[in-house]
């Protein structure tokens, strides 16, 4: 990325000289080393500047593009915030949207999904893995049913790019339809920042090469992660499937803690209570709540992330930490002290001051 900072500033779009060339040759390898890691095309690739933009771009695209014939959008009802907050605006526009719930597992039912689609229906909007709990979502599935009704099938994938296999061509997840001038197809409009495409296609070719050995050493991580907690504290309760997830996303809760107590006490481990999008809200995780998790346990939730650089030694000491954390909240818990006497905490009645 760096010499496209420093000296080969050249516009992509700019096609009169030797820079623009040079800069338009490295934004199309980038394509391809990213339509590589998702079973696209290099000509499918539109660039912009996340994944919010990019769900935006494409849910009011497809819906307004059909606006005249389909009216009406599914999704589910643990989607990113960006989604969910996306589809109350064209609800506000006149669209209909249908919220599908998911299992204590966190994953969408397909005959639930089934029987949700109707004649207007434009979209299926579904999340690949989910950035709360880090389930991964029955994609092909979803996709065969998408093919099969021919509703065009949007998925939020930021959360699985590059940690899980995608293979849009298989999914059947369907581009938007939509005509125009200008820069990226007349879809996205703006100069295109070459070192930040540069740098993204880099990190896809690595990703691409490096997953399968990835999966299998933060699948190690996360079993001495949540093992290394089980065996020496008791009530530790998973949030969402373990057969179906992302491994470097682990979601906890612990019962008789609160979650920002837990948190308070963890400030050398990188994690939090929820998404980066939603840790500032003091409400529980709406995604734990549609997985049916009282509220009093979805306000104990962790969520700990392991990556490529993440050592057996971090590990280890996020371990001692978060026992020792959630030992000493529940020596200061009189709720816990019940519970151990024998109490049905759901029994208790506490008096109003």
């Amino acid at each position: 990325m760096l010499p496209f900072y420093l000296a080969r500033y050249g516009n992509a779009h700019s096609r009169t000289h030797y820079y623009g060339w040079e800069s338009d040759l490295v934004v199309e390898t980038a394509r391809s080393q990213i339509s590589d890691l998702i079973g696209a095309s290099p000509k499918e690739i539109i660039v912009t500047s996340g994944a919010t933009e990019s769900n935006n771009i494409s849910i009011k695209g497809v819906m307004h593009f059909y606006k005249d014939k389909k009216r009406h959008v599914i999704t589910t009802r643990t989607e990113h915030k960006c989604v969910l907050n996306l589809c109350r605006h064209i609800q506000q526009e006149g669209f209909e949207i249908t919220y599908l719930p998911v299992g204590s597992d966190g994953l969408v039912n397909l005959d639930e999904l089934r029987a949700a689609i109707r004649p207007d229906s434009g979209l299926i909007s579904v999340m690949a893995v989910n950035n709360e709990i880090g389930v991964i979502q029955p994609m092909e599935e979803t996709g065969q049913l998408c093919n099969e009704f021919k509703i065009p099938f949007h998925m939020d994938a930021a959360q699985a790019l590059g940690k899980i296999p995608i293979d849009v061509e298989k999914w059947n997840v369907i581009e938007p339809l939509i005509n125009g001038g200008g820069q990226e197809k007349g879809i996205r409009s703006g100069t295109l920042p070459t070192p930040l495409i540069v740098g993204f296609g880099s990190a896809c070719e690595i990703a691409r090469k490096e997953m399968d050995y990835d999966h299998k050493r933060i699948t190690t991580l996360q079993d001495r992660l949540l093992n290394g907690i089980r065996e020496k504290i008791h009530g530790v309760v998973i949030n969402g499937s373990m057969e179906r997830r992302y491994a470097g996303n682990l979601n906890l809760s612990f019962a008789y803690v609160e979650g920002e107590s837990l948190l308070m006490g963890l400030k050398e481990v990188a994690v939090s209570s929820g998404s980066a999008c939603t840790s500032a809200s003091l409400e529980p995780s709406y995604v734990l709540r549609a997985l049916g998790v009282e509220e009093d346990m979805a306000h104990t939730s962790i969520r700990f992330g392991i990556g490529r650089f993440t050592t057996e030694a971090e590990v280890d000491r996020a371990v001692d930490l978060t026992v020792k954390q959630v030992e000493k909240l529940r020596e200061m818990s009189r709720l816990y002290e019940m519970v151990k006497e024998g109490i049905d905490k759901k029994q208790i009645q506490w008096a109003q001051d």
